[in-house]
């Protein structure tokens, strides 16, 4: 997968954009990153899991996902070896990361009906 590839399913989620953070490409909804891409080479994509969902997915698929180092990896931020991962798989951790996200974001009061 390319980190081109990786982007266009990140931004194919309904409301989401890409950005930029730190001098790498980031993707959002609702101004919150739920992925990014390597700055330096690009060889890795990063997603925000749950530490659960992380878990999962190192067991399954531990060639493909690391961890990310320190407190972010320990809290769910996982990175996906782009050039080894199928392109249904990076989908799958994509989509959960941006529902995460979503599910994260306040809920906002139904309007009344008259």
């Amino acid at each position: 997968m390319t980190p081109r590839q990786f982007a266009k399913i990140a931004i194919s989620f309904p409301g989401a954009v890409e950005a930029e953070h730190m001098g790498h490409p980031d993707f959002r909804f609702s101004g919150k990153i739920f992925a990014s891409l390597n700055a330096a080479d690009g060889d890795l994509g990063m997603v925000k899991l749950t530490p659960t969902q992380q878990a999962a997915f190192l067991e399954t698929h531990g060639e493909v996902f690391l961890p990310c180092s320190g407190a972010w990896g320990r809290a769910g931020c996982t990175h996906i070896v782009l050039a080894s991962v199928h392109p249904k798989l990076a989908h799958s951790a994509l989509e959960l990361a941006f529902e995460n996200v979503v599910e994260a974001q306040p809920k906002r009061p139904k309007p009344k009906s008259s």
